[in-house]
C-alpha cells in the first residue's frame, strides 16, 4: 500500500514546480519544432518516472507499472481510433468517393469559411456526441485535407472547432464521469455545463472563421455562423436543461448542420472565400501538392448517395456504439479486466483531494468489441464491401495504414503513459491544489483546473475524474456552489483539448503532416487559453455577481 503524498518538498511552491516538470518539457520540446513527437513523449515519461519515484516517493515498481499500463490504454482505446479512422478515409480515396464527396460538398457551398462551419464544428460536435475520444478531430481534419485546405488550417482549425461540444462527447460520459467521483446528480450536472458552454457554442464558429479568413473574412459571413452557433447553442441548452445530458451533441448538431444547409439555400456570400491556406503565415502551405482540377458539373442522385454512403454508415454504427445498452450486450459477449497487479487499489488519494482515504484503480479493461475503434473498423469494412473493395485489397490498405500511422501510435501511447503516472503518482493532484488555493479568485483558476485536466490528460472525462472530487470539497469550504464548480472543471476543460498532445498528434496523422506537432500546438496554444481564460470569467460571474444563473431547478 502507498499513500499519495501531495507536498513532498515540504513547500506547495517546489512540489508544484516539481509536479509541473514532465508536462512542460514535453509541450516545449513540441513546441520548439527540434524534437520529434514520440521522442518528446519518451523524454518527458522517462523525466515523469524520475520525478515521481525520487520527489513523490512512489515506489518505483508502482511507477513502471503505471506506464506499461498507461502505453497499452494509449492504443486501445485512442489508437485504434485514429488507425481505423485513417483506414476508413484511405479506402474512400482510393475509390474515389472522396472525390464525389468534395463534390457534394463543393454542391453546398465553395466558400472555405462556410466548408468550416459545416465540417470542422456541425459534422464534428456529431462525432463528439456520438463517440468522442479523438474521433471528430481524425475525421474532419482528414475530411478538410482531403478538400484542399492546407495541414495547419485542416489540423488546426479542427482543434479548434472541437471544443463546445466535448463536455457532452461520447453520449454525456463525462457528465458521468464526473457524477461518479462528486455524488451528484448527472442531470444537475450536465444542465449547468449547460448554463456555461452555449455562450462558447455561439462564440466558437465565429472564432474559428476570424482564426482562418481574419475578421473582415469572418465579417463577410456572419449571418451564417450566427445562424450555425445559434442553431447550436440554443439546443445545447434546452437539451442539456429539459432532456439530459446523454444526447446533447447528437441533437444540436443535427440541428446546427440542418439549419446551416438550409440557410445557404437562401443566402451565399457576395464574395466566394476559396484560399485553402490560413489568412496570413501559414507555413504548412509550402507542402501542399498543387490541386487537382475539380470536376463542377452537378452530381447525379446515385454519386451523391454514393459519396455520403461511407459516412453514413460511419454515422450510423457510432449511434449504435456509443449507447450504453449496446456496451452492455458487448461487453456480455467478452470483456476483459485486468486489474494490474502490485498497482490496482494499492495507491490510495487522501485528503485533501478525496473526502477520505480511495484507493485509485489501475484495470486495463480489453473490451474490444465495444470499443470506438472496433465500430470504426466494422463501419470502414461495410463501406468497402459495398463500394466493390475485394478483401485482399483491403488486407493491404491496412497493412498501409498500420505503417503511415505507426509512429503517431507510438506516440499517442506514450502520452497516455504520462498521463496515467502522473495520475496515479499524485503528481497531477499536486498541481491541481496550487489551483485550490487562490481563494476569492478559485472560481477562475478552478476553471483553469479543468483546462489542466484535459491538457494533462487528453480527456474531459478523465480531467472529470482526476479533479472533480477537488473541485467541490474547496468550493464547499470556500462557500461557493459545489455544483457551479464541478460543472466548471468539464466546461473549463472543453478548452484544452485543442493543445493535449494527444489530440494534436491525431490531427497531424489525420493530415499526414508528419513532424510538424510543433507548429500545430504554437498556433493553437493562444486561442486555447485565451477561451479557456474567457470561461474563467463567465465562471467568476456566476459566482458572484449574477448567482441565478447557477441554480438548476430540478
Amino acid at each position: 500500500m502507498w499513500n499519495q503524498i501531495y507536498d513532498p518538498l515540504g513547500s506547495a511552491t517546489l512540489s508544484t514546480l516539481a509536479a509541473a516538470i514532465p508536462v512542460v518539457t514535453l509541450l516545449v520540446l513540441i513546441a520548439s519544432g527540434k524534437v520529434k513527437a514520440h521522442l518528446a513523449a519518451i523524454i518527458a515519461l522517462i523525466l515523469a518516472n524520475l520525478i515521481a519515484i525520487f520527489v513523490f516517493t512512489m515506489p518505483a515498481n508502482m511507477s513502471v507499472r503505471a506506464s506499461l499500463l498507461g502505453v497499452v490504454t494509449g492504443f486501445f482505446p485512442i489508437g485504434w481510433i485514429v488507425l481505423n479512422v485513417i483506414f476508413l478515409y484511405r479506402i474512400t480515396v482510393e475509390t474515389g468517393r472522396f472525390e464525389l464527396l468534395q463534390r457534394a460538398i463543393g454542391g453546398v457551398t465553395t466558400d472555405r469559411r462556410l466548408q468550416l462551419l459545416l465540417i470542422a464544428f456541425a459534422f464534428g460536435a456529431f462525432f463528439e456526441g456520438a463517440s468522442g475520444f479523438g474521433t471528430p478531430v481524425a475525421i474532419t481534419a482528414a475530411i478538410l485535407i482531403g478538400l484542399g485546405f492546407s495541414p495547419l488550417a485542416a489540423s488546426g482549425l479542427s482543434l479548434i472547432a472541437n471544443t463546445a461540444p466535448v463536455a457532452y462527447g461520447a453520449l454525456g460520459t463525462p457528465i458521468q464521469g464526473l457524477a461518479s467521483v462528486t455524488g451528484l446528480d448527472p442531470y444537475t450536472l450536465g444542465a449547468m455545463v449547460g448554463r456555461q458552454l452555449p455562450f462558447f457554442s455561439l462564440l466558437v464558429p465565429f472564432w474559428l472563421i476570424w482564426a482562418f479568413a481574419g475578421f473582415r473574412g469572418m465579417i463577410q459571413i456572419w449571418p451564417a455562423i450566427l445562424v450555425t452557433g445559434v442553431g447550436f447553442a440554443v439546443p445545447q441548452f434546452v437539451i442539456s436543461n429539459y432532456i439530459n445530458p446523454w444526447i446533447v451533441d447528437i441533437g444540436a448538431s443535427l440541428i446546427s448542420m440542418g439549419c446551416l444547409i438550409l440557410f445557404l439555400k437562401v443566402w451565399q456570400p457576395k464574395e466566394l472565400w476559396l484560399s485553402p491556406k490560413l489568412r496570413g503565415n501559414d507555413e504548412s502551405a509550402a507542402t501542399m501538392k498543387p490541386p487537382k482540377p475539380m470536376d463542377t458539373a452537378k452530381l447525379s442522385q446515385a454519386q451523391l448517395w454514393g459519396a455520403l454512403l461511407p459516412w453514413i454508415i460511419v454515422c450510423l454504427v457510432m449511434l449504435i456504439w456509443g449507447t450504453g445498452l449496446f456496451k452492455s450486450w458487448a461487453n456480455s459477449i467478452f470483456i476483459w479486466n485486468y486489474p494490474v497487479p502490485e498497482l490496482d487499489k494499492m495507491i490510495y488519494k487522501v485528503p485533501p483531494v478525496a473526502a477520505k482515504p480511495t484507493p485509485e484503480g489501475a484495470v486495463f479493461s480489453f473490451t474490444y468489441l465495444s470499443f470506438t475503434g472496433t465500430g470504426m473498423l466494422l463501419a470502414a469494412l461495410i463501406s468497402g464491401v459495398l463500394m466493390g473493395i475485394s478483401p485482399a485489397k483491403m488486407v493491404v490498405e491496412y497493412g498501409r495504414t498500420i505503417r503511415l500511422c505507426a509512429i503517431s501510435l507510438i506516440t499517442i501511447s506514450a502520452m497516455l503513459a504520462i498521463g496515467t503516472l502522473t495520475r496515479l503518482s499524485g503528481v497531477d493532484a499536486t498541481l491541481g491544489l496550487a489551483f485550490a488555493a487562490t481563494g476569492v479568485l478559485y472560481p477562475f483558476f478552478g476553471t483553469l483546473l479543468g483546462w489542466l485536466g484535459v491538457a494533462l490528460t487528453g480527456s474531459d472525462t478523465a480531467s472529470n475524474v482526476l479533479f472533480g472530487n477537488l473541485q467541490k470539497i474547496t468550493s464547499e469550504q470556500l462557500g461557493l456552489s459545489p455544483i457551479l464548480m464541478s460543472a466548471a472543471n468539464s466546461s473549463g476543460g472543453v478548452m484544452g483539448k485543442m493543445i493535449d498532445a494527444q489530440s494534436i498528434v491525431v490531427a497531424s496523422t489525420a493530415t499526414n503532416w508528419y513532424g510538424h506537432e510543433g507548429s500545430i500546438l504554437r498556433y493553437v496554444f493562444l486561442h486555447s487559453i485565451t477561451l479557456a481564460c474567457l470561461v474563467g470569467v463567465l465562471v467568476m460571474l456566476q459566482a458572484y455577481v449574477y448567482p441565478f444563473t447557477a441554480m438548476v431547478l430540478k
